[in-house]
């Protein structure tokens, strides 16, 4: 087994490490996790939300928020402003989640009461049972070991194995231990929260009888390798694997007369977290006779954003993407340099002819990091067109001449089609945590394109329906019995109560 080597992306030079674990302790861990599973679900959202409490407070407390973001500073090199924001992002959003199960709407519970002929009949979504959690490189707290995979699915009832991420070995493992310490506090079982490491390991809780589902946020190509693992099993076990493609901008006619206060925008937003967001704006289309590809590289040019690429791997595979992208027919207009040392890529504008926009072609497939396309159109059919060789994706955005422009309306209706969330005169980097969410999109995107990873829908991908027909009312789970002991929202006799 190869131990998880802890590395400084300002120097590229070793800091640590974290031994692997044994097949013996991770398949102790997923027993764990088994054993507690009924435990879990059985537990009210009340109770379960006090120990989402208790993992957020201790995550707010002062000397620890400062101890971490220097652990985490040291291995990702995001530095301490976006590393505090995102600490208060992570504890917030346990709250929330927790907050979300106590109100109860995301189990659906539904009661038909007898009417001859008609049976008894009443449904409530139930846990799945343990869930592996794979984290993300580019968010070391909102989307890693208490993120929001972790957070929803505990919040939904579900015992919890995270994969440690081999990009931030040495902040996964504390950030394990001050889990197990907030909850050894509280009511929780043991098994409820357990960390694995190693490569091997993730393949492991894959394939482990014991896992009842797998929720993972990064690159398609380890996200499909997780998805087609979990096909393989005698049993198959549902991947919501949150992946990204090429997320389009498209500028309408009546917004190209603002197009240099949009080279601002989309410069900060493809720029943001050295371009390593799944919901980067990737592709900008604007109508044509602007030189918009120009006017972006001038504007990437007065910035000059120079920070690092949070591993080696992802670095080289951005730089070589460049390439890939120029021998597929893009030309580059523009392009700064890094810093120099450590894990650095050069960021990049391309532009690209519309036409070679065609299904196959690596010009729609993700560069992950600051590289973005430019193409230019002639009409709103040479658009539809292109729009139509696109990748299922998490975003798009359409960037408008104001309220009245004629042409947003059938635009968000096209862009619909293609994306999970459509922004309108909003750049799409930030993904808020609100009931209305959705942080998905058809596949390659996503794995499950009905689920959400962000919002308060993302609780119930760890649930399944249950129907009980008949059942005596002892018999039932809690939230269907008649006097309601969890207090939930329910449609009874097809009214909401």
């Amino acid at each position: 087994m190869t131990a998880d080597i802890s590395y400084d992306p300002r120097t590229g030079a070793a800091a640590g490490e974290v031994e692997a674990t044994p097949d013996a302790e991770v398949d102790a861990a997923l027993a764990r996790a088994a054993a507690a599973a009924p435990i879990v679900a059985a537990t009210s959202p009340a109770d379960r939300s006090a120990w989402l409490y208790a993992i957020a407070g201790a995550l707010d407390e002062p000397s620890t928020v400062d101890e971490l973001i220097s652990l985490a500073d040291a291995e990702t090199a995001l530095g301490e402003p976006r590393l505090r924001m995102e600490i208060g992002r992570t504890s917030g959003q346990l709250r929330y989640y927790a907050d979300v199960a106590v109100e109860g709407s995301y189990l659906q519970v539904t009661i038909d009461h007898a009417k001859p002929p008609t049976p008894a009949i009443a449904r409530v979504q139930v846990p799945l049972g343990p869930v592996a959690v794979f984290g993300a490189s580019n968010f070391p707290f909102a989307f890693s070991v208490l993120g929001t995979d972790t957070a929803s699915a505990l919040a939904a009832g579900c015992p919890v194995v995270v994969k440690a991420h081999p990009a931030h070995p040495r902040l996964s493992a504390r950030l394990a231990e001050l889990t197990r310490t907030a909850l050894a506090g509280t009511s929780a079982p043991e098994g409820l929260f357990e960390l694995v490491s190693g490569f091997d390991a993730g393949a492991r809780l894959v394939r482990s009888e014991h896992t009842a589902a797998v929720a993972f946020t990064g690159s398609q190509r380890a996200g499909l390798a997780l998805w087609q693992l979990a096909n393989e099993r005698e049993v198959v076990i549902p991947v919501f694997a949150e992946m990204g493609t090429v997320n389009p901008v498209v500028v309408t006619p009546a917004g190209a007369g603002r197009l240099a206060e949009l080279a601002e925008g989309f410069v900060g937003s493809f720029t943001l977290g050295t371009g390593q967001y799944c919901t980067k704006p990737g592709m900008l289309f604007v109508p044509s006779g602007h030189s918009a590809a120009e006017v972006v590289a001038e504007e990437l040019e007065k910035r000059a954003p120079k920070s690092w690429m949070l591993t080696e791997r992802i670095a080289r595979d951005a730089a070589a993407g460049v390439g890939e992208l120029v021998t597929a027919g893009g030309r580059v207009v523009g392009s700064t340099e890094g810093p120099g040392e450590g894990w650095t890529v050069a960021p990049a504008v391309l532009s690209v002819p519309i036409e070679k926009l065609v299904s196959g072609s690596r010009l729609l497939e993700e560069c992950f990091g600051p590289v973005v396309l430019v193409a230019e159109y002639e009409d709103r059919a040479q658009l539809d067109a292109a729009l139509g060789q696109l990748q299922g994706t998490l975003t798009a955005a359409v960037m408008t001449g104001g309220d009245d422009d004629p042409d947003v309306a059938d635009l968000v209706g096209k862009l619909s089609g293609l994306a999970g969330r459509v922004t309108v005169n909003d750049w799409p980097t930030g993904v808020a945590i609100t009931w209305a969410q959705h942080h998905g999109g058809p596949w390659p995107a996503t794995t499950a394109p009905a689920t959400t990873s962000v919002g308060a829908g993302a609780l119930v991908r760890f649930t399944r329906p249950v129907a009980y027909q008949s059942v005596p009312d002892a018999a039932l789970p809690e939230p269907l019995r008649e006097d309601n002991p969890w207090n939930l929202p329910r449609r009874i006799d097809g009214e909401m109560a």
